[in-house]
């Protein structure tokens, strides 16, 4: 059966909640929205499976339930440059910016090509998802499809820029840092010297109880546990 976007607003309504809309707007979630958990977009997803036409036009709605929704079913492999950049230009909720737009781009074809556009922007929309973008890319990535030579840039240009950046994007910068020192094991130790170099970043996280991580702790503590190098199946969750 071929289902709407229409339909599944119609679905996803009642599944909402005041209380988990008031959480989300501290998240920097505008209306339109319902208030729909992540788990029971999950539920939607595991039905659904990948269905390029239906992401698009779930996006479309600018209902941000259907375009977290929209990015659990994207068709990754058939998304154009040309889709990923309208959900980026179109994104009003901050989440978009920071997962959504990042893990879909990041298993497209076009995820390096992108990142490394948006990173550029002088907007701290475009860039806090080009930022996110390739920490998702180096987390799904082996290290031999990746540029070391290229990430170590990088890692130089988050040390140098990043307290001069807008809020968002140094929140980006310093997830970068951790992604890079977690999932590349040849540069985790230039990661934590980065880490300890930039020191802590501050970021305005709103209304919420959101803590900025200190990069360098939180990378040792993936060494502790021995998951250094080890990659995710998928960016999304």
């Amino acid at each position: 059966m071929i289902l709407t976007a229409q339909e599944i607003l119609e679905e996803l309504q009642p599944l909402g909640s005041e209380s988990y809309k008031k959480v989300m707007r501290n998240h920097g979630v505008p209306e339109p929205f319902f208030g729909v958990k992540i788990e029971e977009l999950q539920k939607i997803r595991k039905r659904i499976g990948r269905d390029y036409q239906l992401a698009l036009d779930l996006y479309d709605t600018g209902n941000y339930d259907a375009q977290y929704l929209a990015g659990l079913i994207a068709d990754d492999l058939k998304m154009t440059k040309k889709d990923l950049r309208h959900w980026l230009v179109t994104a009003k909720a901050l989440p978009l910016l920071q997962y959504t737009i990042p893990w879909v781009a990041s298993e497209s074809k076009h995820g390096r090509d992108l990142a490394v556009t948006w990173i550029k922007s002088p907007k701290e929309h475009d860039a806090t998802a080009g930022w996110a973008t390739w920490s998702s890319l180096v987390s799904i990535k082996d290290d031999d499809e990746l540029d070391l030579a290229e990430l170590t840039e990088l890692l130089q240009r988050v040390q140098t820029t990043i307290h001069r950046q807008p809020n968002r994007v140094r929140q980006a910068m310093n997830g970068f840092v951790i992604a890079i020192g977690s999932y590349v094991r040849e540069l985790t130790d230039l990661a934590l010297q980065t880490a300890a170099a930039i020191g802590p970043v501050s970021v305005d996280v709103g209304d919420t109880a959101c803590k900025i991580p200190d990069a360098g702790e939180y990378i040792l503590k993936v060494q502790k546990r021995g998951s250094i190098g080890k990659k995710r199946k998928t960016a999304k969750c």
